[in-house]
C-alpha cells in the first residue's frame, strides 16, 4: 500500500509498505477514506517531535471504514464508517479513568499514530484499542464534516472545556489556524459575552470575518490595547493560547486580566519562560499541555445536530498519491490554504 513516511529529519517520502495487521485481540484494520495534514507533522519533519519514530507512517487526522476488528473490539464492526482518534489509550488505566487519556499509562498511549506507531497518510491503518480509538460516524454526517473530530476539533473542544467559560466572559483566541479555528466554533457553544480572535494573516482574517462576522478580529501589534478597551476589567478573562510563538505566549498572558484563565493549546518548538516577576500580581491560573481527546461521540452529536461545521476549513483537496504536492501547498501557506483533504486511494 502507498503510505506517506518519516524517513529522517526534514525528509518525508511517498513509500509502498505492507497492509497492516491486526496485532492484538483490541486493535482494528481500517481503511482510510479521508484524511488530513496537521501542523504537527510538520513539526515531525522538522525534528521539533524528538519522541518521533524514524520509518513510521505520518498522520492522525483521518476517517474511513473498518476492514477488520480484533476478536475482543465490541464497539464497531466491519462496515462502519468511523472517526479516529489522534490519542491511543486503553480506557482502564488511573489516567483514563479520570478522562486524562492524553497521559495513558500504555507504553504507546497518548499522541502514538503518526509518531510512534504507524498512521493514516496511507490506504489503510492499525488502530490499537479501537473501542476507545474510533467513533462511528452518524449516517447523516459526512467524511468532510467528521474529518477534524479525532484531532484538531478534538483539541479546541477540549480547550474550550477546561477553560471555565462563563456567559459574561471576554474570551480572547490567539491564532485562526486550523486549531485556532475549532477553537473559535467550540467556544462559541459557550456563548460568552464577546470572543476576540488575535491573527496576522490577512487571509487568515478575512476567513474569520466572512464565516463567524459576529467574532471581534484584531491584529497581534494592537491586541493587547484592543483587548483592554473591550473588556471589563482591563483584559480577557480567558485566554487561549493557539498560534505557538515565543510572540503569542507573550501576549497571552499580557493580554489577561488579573486572576484570569490562560490556556495553552499551542505546540511550540522550542521552551518558553514564565517571566514570574513580571506576572507578579496577576495571579493567573495557566492550563497546559496536550489534549484529552474523550469527547468524540459528543463533537459527532453536535455535528449531526448542525451545531458545529468545520467544512469551511477544507480548501484543498488531493489524491494520496499526490499528497507531496499537498504538503508543500499546507507548508508554505498557498493559495489561501487552511486545510487540506488527502483522499484515499
Amino acid at each position: 500500500m502507498l503510505a506517506y513516511t518519516y524517513l529522517e529529519q526534514g525528509r518525508f517520502a511517498l513509500c509502498e509498505k505492507p497492509k497492516p495487521q491486526i496485532q492484538d485481540s483490541r486493535d482494528a484494520l481500517v481503511r482510510v477514506t479521508l484524511g488530513s495534514i496537521c501542523t504537527s507533522d510538520l513539526h515531525i519533519k522538522h525534528g521539533s517531535v524528538p519522541r518521533a519514530v524514524p520509518g513510521i507512517t505520518v498522520g492522525h487526522e483521518m476517517v474511513g471504514v473498518v476492514e477488520q476488528v480484533g476478536s475482543d473490539v465490541v464497539s464497531v464492526k466491519p462496515g462502519d464508517r468511523v472517526t479516529v482518534n489522534v490519542e491511543t489509550f486503553c480506557g482502564h488505566c488511573f489516567f483514563c479513568r479520570h478522562g486524562y487519556v492524553n497521559n495513558c499509562e500504555d507504553p504507546n498511549g497518548g499522541w502514538a499514530l503518526g509518531c510512534r506507531i504507524d498512521g493514516g497518510q496511507a490506504e489503510y491503518v492499525r488502530v490499537p484499542y479501537a473501542d476507545q480509538g474510533l467513533n462511528r460516524i452518524p449516517d447523516k454526517v459526512t467524511d468532510e464534516q467528521a474529518l477534524f473530530v479525532g484531532d484538531i476539533l478534538a483539541t479546541g473542544f477540549w480547550a474550550a472545556r477546561i477553560s471555565e467559560i462563563k456567559p459574561e466572559d471576554t474570551v480572547l483566541i490567539i491564532g485562526a489556524g486550523p486549531t485556532g479555528i475549532c477553537t473559535l466554533l467550540c467556544v462559541m457553544l459557550k456563548h460568552p459575552r464577546r470572543i476576540i480572535v488575535c491573527e496576522k494573516s490577512e487571509e487568515r482574517i478575512r476567513f474569520v470575518q466572512e464565516h463567524y462576522p459576529e467574532v471581534l478580529v484584531v491584529e497581534p501589534d494592537n491586541c493587547q490595547s484592543f483587548v483592554g478597551e473591550q473588556s471589563e476589567h482591563g483584559g480577557a478573562d480567558v485566554v487561549i493560547e493557539v498560534a505557538g510563538s515565543d510572540d503569542s505566549f507573550t501576549l497571552a498572558w499580557k493580554c489577561a486580566r488579573p486572576n484570569a484563565i490562560v490556556t495553552v493549546v499551542a505546540l511550540y518548538d522550542r521552551p518558553q519562560v514564565l517571566p514570574l516577576p513580571d506576572m507578579y500580581g496577576k495571579n493567573l491560573t495557566f492550563k497546559t499541555g496536550g489534549v484529552d481527546g474523550c469527547d468524540c461521540a459528543e463533537i459527532l452529536r453536535l455535528i449531526a445536530e448542525g451545531k458545529i461545521d468545520t467544512t469551511p476549513l477544507i480548501t484543498h483537496r488531493f489524491p494520496l498519491r499526490e499528497i507531496e504536492e499537498a504538503y508543500h501547498i499546507f507548508e508554505n501557506r498557498k493559495d489561501g490554504v487552511i486545510k487540506v483533504a488527502i483522499e484515499g486511494c
